[in-house]
């Protein structure tokens, strides 16, 4: 078993018994919950709705090259800039390249999983050059010198009681301040460091093809900010977020923004197609695109998987997965957790490390049934996993009993023959190990099913 492994199962064993972090992570989620079934009401047919953007991202996905080929041309007919990054390592190199030509020592960055990613924060600080997180969520977590919990909430796993004592803490914050108190405090904080940084960092939510944009979407309005106030803007952007035009974001905007928050539409949305051009007042002066592939394409060349790629990271399944509830975010280990994060994070990072993530999980379907474009996230865990054992992640004693198993299983006449006591020596010899201390052994009744229903029904008399 890998670090990883093991790493996850001591940390989900720990958060799964501490009441307090799960009664904040249950009331957290709990408040979405209230909220998305009035936000999904706005629809008439939320399914078809939900079957044409899953149509559109699969024909979109499975024709890639050719829509980030015309997503390049349009942008850089406007004076933008694109840089093709293979890993983690040539975005890193990429973003330090174009720092160090401006000479910039300070960074600001609205919200993005995928500079999370990266790691970039960590590169920068390496390289003695401030960053400095802007959304409220990812600046608490950020002064914690934690990662995001959440694709939406980076800060879900702390009450207002915790992140009033990090302020406390930080900076000397009187420690019963309200979440408005705090917001404020933040605001005031931020506002000067928009105006001197050098450059702004954000994510992307879409890629626009037709027209070579951009597309933001936020609560807060930093990421409008992080692009207005600095002179250099950078994206970094995951190849999967393409959509093939403007005319999506009408599908795709109030789709995220219900299943994401309950909201109908979010309140800042932003669509960037380059650097300020000569008849606009506002704007970067240069205007640079990162896409990132770092293991995208590795999901990209297995067919039922691709279907993953579809994720418009909107959190839902996460908020729905009885799994991440228990366990939180922070226990994956990775990036992305939650059922999208056990479905990508084996080719993104490694099946060997990180199969065990696709274990992790109930098959209950509820990830599948609340995601707005229709991925059947259970069915691909269940992809996983025998993809695994086809790769020979296994180990010998596993081998073993799922052959032991199998064969049991397809003769009759075995089950029968077998005696209670035999089978339930074989299920603590070779499974109490595997279902986990904490499990307790069913125990084998004395006479199979096949037997009992043939007794009530009279049968073979």
């Amino acid at each position: 078993m890998s670090d990883y492994y093991q790493e996850f199962i001591e940390a989900s064993e720990k958060k799964a018994f501490d009441k307090n972090h799960r009664k904040t992570v249950n009331f957290n989620i709990s408040k979405y919950d209230a909220v998305v079934p009035k936000g999904k009401m706005q629809y008439c047919n939320l399914s078809l709705a939900k079957e044409r953007a899953a149509h559109i991202k699969h024909k979109t996905i499975n024709d890639l090259g050719k829509y980030l080929v015309d997503f390049e041309a349009n942008f850089v007919s406007r004076g933008g800039k694109i840089i093709w990054a293979l890993d983690q390592v040539e975005a890193v190199k990429e973003i330090l390249n174009i720092l160090k030509k401006y000479d910039s020592r300070y960074v600001v960055k609205s919200k993005s999983m995928i500079t999370e990613e990266i790691d970039i924060n960590a590169h920068l600080k390496d390289k003695k050059i401030e960053s400095l997180e802007t959304d409220l969520g990812e600046y608490i977590v950020q002064l914690a010198g934690e990662k995001p919990y959440h694709i939406i909430t980076p800060a879900m796993h702390k009450s207002k009681e915790d992140i009033a004592e990090l302020f406390y803490n930080k900076f000397g914050f009187h420690k019963d301040a309200t979440p408005e108190e705090i917001t404020a405090f933040v605001r005031r904080l931020l506002r000067d460091k928009f105006i001197t940084a050098d450059v702004g960092i954000t994510g992307a939510n879409f890629i626009i093809s037709d027209i070579g944009g951009i597309a933001l979407t936020e609560n807060e309005g930093n990421a409008l900010m992080t692009v207005s106030f600095p002179k250099i803007h950078i994206v970094i952007a995951g190849i999967e977020r393409i959509i093939p035009s403007m005319k999506d974001l009408d599908l795709f905007w109030p789709l995220l923004s219900t299943h994401g928050t309950g909201q109908n539409i979010t309140v800042y949305n932003t669509i960037l197609t380059g650097p300020r051009q000569e008849d606009e007042k506002d704007g970067p002066d240069e205007m640079y695109v990162i896409l990132l592939d770092n293991g995208r394409t590795e999901v990209l060349d297995h067919e039922e998987q691709r279907r993953a790629l579809s994720c418009i990271k909107c959190g839902a399944c996460l908020n729905g997965c009885p799994v991440y509830k228990n366990i939180g975010g922070h226990a994956y280990g990775t990036t992305y957790s939650g059922p999208i994060g056990s479905v990508i994070t084996p080719y993104m990072r490694g099946m060997q490390e990180f199969k065990h993530l696709s274990f992790a999980s109930s098959l209950c379907g509820k990830c599948t049934d609340v995601c707005p474009v229709k991925i059947n996230l259970h069915k691909l865990l269940l992809f996983n996993r025998r993809d695994s054992v086809k790769m020979g992640y296994t180990t010998r004693m596993e081998k073993i009993t799922m052959y032991v198993w199998k064969n049991a299983m397809k003769r009759r006449w075995f089950l029968e023959k077998a005696t209670p006591k035999m089978k339930n020596f074989m299920l603590n010899k070779f499974f109490s190990k595997a279902w986990g201390p904490r499990r307790e052994i069913p125990t084998v009744h004395s006479k199979t099913f096949n037997r009992l229903w043939k007794e009530q029904r009279n049968f073979g008399k």
